[in-house]
């Protein structure tokens, strides 16, 4: 049995087992989330979201295969080509996008709409591997890697920044961590961190002085935001204090097993209990216990990540895994401690579990490339190939 799945599934065994488990955690927590919705807007076809996120699924799955297939090297290729196509995107989307929660995060090709800031993430992080991956003689000097990467590091979290803070913010501190594990000096990040920081900080600051600030962008959501978690009364924001109100009290229904598949209360009430706070659904559904596999699922990606790039002989390879692993760690970190009322309301979702095509395929993706590098770690031959191949392309160069 495990040597025909390991003839069409190549790569990290464990790896297609935690994406298996999303799966199947994803299409129960969603059908119960969206039944009575789909009952109510789909004329009595309560299986309508179910379908559709399961017809997601299933494409995800389709790309993770063909993805992990091919030669991971092809992305080093396209990077800076995809880099530039972003950065199109983003600008894009702020001036032409599809408005969403006053936000502009969204664009519609050929009646298909796409969030570009999950494309923005993977190619960034592509990037930033390629960097790494090609300076490693010369990590020390500023100008080979440090500048090169936060030069694109900004451009492209400021783009997103103007619509969602969370991301942006959110993508500039994995690629710091990737940087950090690259060999990038401590000390170069801390001032980059200490630069961030303080223009945020003046950020704020202005807008408290100068009310007007409020109005440009995001940033009165922001404040909204950060207010509501430190609970700064008629100054937070009604609807999230509702739905960090309504998440804590899903969890505290919860308890340690759960009201029972399907017996979810607060999904009533939550506004996006299929998405963002999906956390919440799992938890009063399934209980701590519930809670507790969906977090330990998370936690073992990143310890095979781990164990893939200990066995991995390239660079760009190695850089790549760690760095998707990580933001896919990280983002679902951040979307259970907002369900648990440890951060403020972000609007990032859980990874392979939300609701959504976008967030869906850019996963697979990011799973198809972790199961790449992994497969080609076994094999053993990568950085023969690499080495050659980059000795061809600089006498073509010459």
């Amino acid at each position: 049995m495990k040597e025909k799945f390991q003839k069409y599934f190549k790569g990290d065994t464990a790896v297609w087992i935690i994406v298996m488990f999303l799966s199947l955690v994803s299409m129960l927590t969603v059908y119960s989330a969206t039944g009575t919705l789909a009952y109510k807007k789909m004329g009595g076809n309560s299986l309508f979201y179910l379908i559709r996120h399961g017809s997601f699924l299933l494409f995800g799955i389709g790309i993770i295969f063909v993805i992990h297939r091919i030669d991971f090297r092809i992305f080093k290729k396209l990077t800076k080509l995809l880099l530039y196509l972003s950065v199109g995107l983003l600008i894009f989307t702020l001036l032409s996008g599809v408005r969403l929660n006053s936000a502009s995060r969204w664009v519609s090709i050929m009646g298909v709409q796409f969030q570009t800031s999950d494309l923005a993430k993977i190619t960034l992080v592509m990037y930033v591997a390629m960097v790494l991956g090609d300076n490693q003689d010369k990590i020390d000097d500023p100008k080979a890697a440090f500048w090169p990467i936060v030069k694109w590091v900004g451009v492209i979290c400021l783009l997103i920044f103007g619509a969602d803070f969370s991301t942006a913010a959110m993508l500039f501190f994995i690629c710091c961590v990737i940087m950090y594990i690259g060999g990038i000096k401590l000390a170069l990040l801390g001032k980059l961190f200490g630069c961030i920081f303080a223009g945020f900080a003046f950020m704020l600051l202005l807008a408290y002085a100068v009310p007007q600030i409020s109005n440009i962008g995001r940033v009165a959501t922001i404040k909204a935001r950060i207010e509501s978690f430190i609970g700064k009364g008629e100054h937070s924001d009604a609807e999230h204090d509702f739905q960090a109100d309504h998440s804590k009290m899903a969890i505290v229904h919860g308890g340690i097993t759960g009201q029972g598949p399907g017996n979810s209360t607060q999904r009533n009430f939550l506004p996006h209990p299929y998405s963002d706070f999906i956390y919440a659904i799992i938890v009063e559904e399934w209980g701590l216990l519930g809670g507790l596999f969906v977090l330990v699922l998370y936690m073992f990606l990143l310890f095979r990540v781990r164990v893939i790039v200990k066995g991995c002989r390239s660079s760009f390879g190695t850089f790549l895994c760690i760095g998707l692993g990580i933001s896919l760690v990280i983002q679902a970190f951040i979307n259970m401690a907002v369900a648990v009322n440890l951060f403020p309301v972000t609007g990032q979702t859980l990874p392979f579990v939300s609701m959504g095509g976008t967030s869906v395929i850019f996963t697979s993706l990011a799973f198809g490339i972790i199961l790449n590098v992994s497969r080609h770690s076994a094999n053993g031959d990568l950085a023969v190939q690499e080495s050659v191949i980059d000795k061809n392309e600089t006498k073509t160069d010459n």
